[in-house]
This record gives structure tokens, C-alpha cells and sequence, in this order.
């Protein structure tokens, strides 16, 4: 969710070096940011504890960096304020007031977006700048190792990402079969999951049809990345795959479980029409909590209340 704040930074000050620094599994997700340059974090081995970011911190002073934005504001974050000081820092609001009444109800109108939070650090570190209209980056030749496997793409290449953290965020696999079923009658159909058991569930979905495939498990996330770039449409969980191809302007339909993209975790520059939510007249304690891992018995089937019918034609009228 930072890559378009950070390509929208780069537009509105182009001479100006950004460092990203975050945990080496993300470095691919910056590749194409120009004026970036990553520096990756292992917080199980070397930058563990207080000590290991004590030795964070040297690496990071030794950037010779001019100011701080942290977009994270946690724990971590703030003991390396401590050791940074002296250094202009601008931590981001994440509005938790805000988002603890939306969740009590006594909220019902948009927050602000994250993109928006984002962008807010770097406007009060004395940077100002917009993010409409957003620069999406553009999509990537596929290597030959990955057409081997998924074949030639077409305009109306589809992708759905059908898992979530939680449960409670997660559409029936019953139900995301059918939706699977109807769509690659006309457009090839990617599948995107991660760990054993999800790959085993899609593997076995992906077999019963010749038009769908499992990308799970098969490629490295630069790979994954590339693949996303072609898709017209990716179908998402609330999760990080709906966000990976907002960033190359791909349309996403989401589907939301016991939290609402009033939050302001909505994908990155996408429709509000293609953000589908569970029926809020026989859950209306929705949102629940923000990352869905709380809520009342019952409403982890709140999700269910999405019609297939509904999610095939909002998908498709995103083709």
C-alpha cells in the first residue's frame, strides 16, 4: 500500500533518494521506484531484540539520511526514533480513535485511506504533494519459465486470491468454485494462495478445469508480481493480493467478511462498487473489528451472505 505514495512522492520531487527500509521478503514489491533504494531487515536473526536494533540503527545512520517518515508506528518504529534522534521523524496517525468508533457504530461515513495516511507522514516531514491522478506501474514481460506453466496471456486474464488471515474474511470455498466455474467459460483464471493447505485446495480446484491454473506455490513473488501485471481484473479477500495489482492499476473486486473498506483498507484507487460487502442488516455490527479477528458468534458466516451471482457480474463488468 505504500508503493503508490512513494511513486507519487518521486512525480511531485523527482531529485529527491528515498530508502525504504523494510523486511526482505517485501524488497520486490519496490523494484520499480527509481528513486528507491531498499534496505532489507532480518528481525529473527541479525535486528532481533533491542540490541539487534541497536545495530539497525547504525546501519541506517550510516545512510546519511535527512528525515524519517515512518509509516508503521509500532514498537520497532518508535525505539528507533529513539536512537535516530536528532533526525526530523514524522510518524503516521493511523486514526485509531476514529476507526474504534466505526467499529462501535457511532461511524458511518468513509476515513481516511491508508494511501492517504501515508502520503499525510511525508506532507508533515514538509512535503506536499497528491495522489490524484496516481501513476500505476506498468506491467512486465513474463519470463519464459512462467508462460511454460500458465501459458499465453489474453486481455481478459482474470486472477482471485479466494484466502484471507481469518476466517471470518474468507468466502466459502464451495461458493468460490462456482464463481470459478462461470468465469473461465471466457477468461483464464489464475489462482493465488500461499502454505500447503491452500495450495493443496487450489491445486484441486485448478485440476477440474482446463482454462484455470494454480499460480500458488510454482513462482518467487518478483515472478508473482509479474503475473499480476497482466491480469484485468484480480479478485481479492480483503488482503495483500488485491493490493499488490492495485499498484499496476489492475481493476479489483474485493469482498469483505466482518470489516468494510470504510476503515480505509480499500485497494488503492479502486471503484467503490467493486468493494462487495457482507448483507449489514443481518450483521449490523459490521465492522466487527479491523483486521477481522474479532466479532460476535455467528458473523465469521457474514461473508456468505455475498451473492456468486453478484461477484460474477461485478467481476465481469470489470473485464
Amino acid at each position: 500500500m505504500t508503493v503508490p505514495v512513494l511513486s507519487a512522492f518521486s512525480n511531485a520531487y523527482p531529485t529527491i533518494k528515498l530508502t525504504v527500509l523494510t523486511k526482505k521478503q517485501f524488497v520486490p514489491l519496490f523494484r520499480d521506484l527509481k528513486m528507491v533504494t531498499v534496505i532489507s531487515a532480518d528481525f529473527n536473526t541479525t535486528y532481533k531484540g533491542i540490541f539487534g536494533l541497536y545495530r539497525l540503527f547504525k546501519l541506517v545512520r550510516n545512510t546519511h539520511i535527512e528525515a524519517i517518515a515512518d509509516l508503521h508506528n509500532v514498537l520497532r518504529t518508535k525505539i528507533l526514533k529513539l536512537f535516530l534522534s536528532g533526525i526530523k521523524f514524522a510518524q503516521i496517525d493511523k486514526g485509531r480513535a476514529e476507526k474504534k468508533a466505526l467499529i462501535l457504530g457511532k461511524a458511518a461515513t468513509p476515513l481516511k485511506t491508508t494511501a492517504q495516511r501515508y502520503a499525510d507522514v511525508f506532507r508533515n516531514l514538509g512535503f506536499d504533494f497528491e495522489l490524484d491522478p496516481p501513476t500505476f506501474l506498468e506491467p512486465k514481460s513474463l519470463d519464459a519459465a512462467t508462460t511454460k506453466v500458465l501459458g499465453n496471456f489474453s486481455d481478459a486474464t482474470i486472477g482471485i486470491a479466494p484466502f484471507a488471515a481469518y476466517a471470518s474474511k474468507t468466502y466459502p470455498i464451495s461458493k468460490m468454485d462456482q464463481v470459478i466455474l462461470e468465469l473461465q467459460k471466457e477468461s483464464k483464471v489464475l489462482l493465488f494462495g500461499g502454505g500447503s493447505d491452500e495450495i493443496k485446495k487450489l491445486e484441486k480446484i485448478a485440476s477440474k478445469y482446463a482454462n484455470v491454473f494454480c499460480v500458488a506455490g510454482k513462482f518467487s513473488l518478483e515472478q508473482e508480481l509479474d503475473v499480476i501485471s497482466n491480469l484485468k481484473v484480480m479478485l481479492s479477500m480483503d488482503s495483500s493480493n488485491g493490493h499488490m495489482a492495485a499498484i499496476f492499476g489492475t481493476n479489483v473486486v474485493t469482498l469483505w467478511g466482518v470489516t468494510h473498506p470504510f476503515a480505509g483498507f480499500a485497494p488503492f484507487h479502486q471503484l467503490t462498487t467493486n468493494s462487495l460487502v457482507s448483507d449489514l442488516e443481518k450483521y449490523p455490527k459490521i465492522p466487527t473489528s479491523i483486521y477481522g479477528n474479532k466479532y460476535p458468534e455467528g458473523y465469521e458466516f457474514a461473508i456468505h451472505t455475498i451473492s456468486v451471482e453478484k461477484i460474477i457480474k461485478t467481476v465481469k463488468d470489470n473485464l
